[in-house]
């Protein structure tokens, strides 16, 4: 079971972002952002944060980053197993669960396993050794999803807190990927949320705990309407971002940069 975090729970309440503290505060609501997963890295964009895939983003392209006075966060999955990365053969068969829907290759982790500890904390001290400022751990939701394992609320809890507190005390910025349900009691733990379509699932409200924190909330929009502005959709979409304070792109589904709209 998961208990390595319970007795530095007030130090992570306490401990802002990471050890070093520096990046938390050019962190603020207003931090425009980047989302590319795939594909050759488009650099070109005035974006002060580029979240890009850890695994596949070399240490010379995240230091050129950088060097451009970027904030580079680096994402990976901390709740799903990707047969397709460099540590898969890390991950023991018992913690292996539903496959995840429109993903090949891709399956539910049983996050309640101690080992997945050991695994994520690699990915965290490859993120340092690359030169990543932060982190983007993706599927960080499964109790509430189809993962073949019985989870409850708390060992989602218990998981994401564990995520957050082994991140910052790498100090690297972490950002909570959607979990929409639990912000509340996640916010203080992380610097920055990512969500994916809260505007086309009318969920944003649940987010603004990390406006009101002070911390960004990036959002991705993928729905068709949104690309096309069928009939100003776009439009009043983005109007809904602005009064929110998001930082809200409409992106393809592959995050590969084949097109990109901000709510400017």
């Amino acid at each position: 079971m998961l208990l390595g975090f319970i007795p530095v729970l007030l130090a992570i309440m306490t401990s802002g972002c990471g050890s070093s503290g520096s990046m938390c505060h050019q962190l603020t609501p207003q931090s425009s952002w980047q989302w590319q997963l795939s594909g050759s890295v488009n650099t070109s964009y005035d974006a002060d944060v580029y979240d890009i895939d850890l695994f596949d983003s070399n240490t010379s392209r995240i230091a050129s980053l950088r060097q451009s006075g970027k904030i580079v966060i680096c994402y990976f999955s901390a709740g799903s197993y990707e047969a397709w990365r460099e540590d898969a053969v890390l991950f023991d068969e018992t913690v292996l669960g539903n496959s995840l829907e429109g993903w090949e290759g891709e399956r539910w982790l049983d996050i309640r396993q101690e080992s997945l500890q050991n695994i994520m904390s690699h990915r965290l001290d490859l993120a340092v050794a690359k030169g990543c400022d932060g982190v983007e751990p993706d599927n960080m939701d499964g109790y509430a999803n189809g993962t073949g394992f019985a989870l409850s609320a708390d060992d989602q809890l218990a998981y994401n807190k564990f995520i957050a507190h082994a991140a910052r005390e790498r100090g690297l910025l972490v950002g909570l990927k959607n979990d929409l349900d639990q912000i509340v009691a996640l916010e203080p733990f992380f610097d920055f949320a990512v969500n994916e379509e809260c505007h086309y699932y009318n969920e944003c409200d649940a987010l603004t705990p990390f406006i009101d924190a002070g911390k960004p909330v990036f959002n991705a929009e993928y729905a068709q309407q949104y690309v096309d502005n069928t009939d100003g959709a776009r439009d009043a979409m983005c109007e809904q971002s602005r009064a929110a304070h998001f930082q809200t792109l409409i992106l393809p589904l592959a995050l590969d940069d084949s097109f990109r709209l901000r709510c400017d």
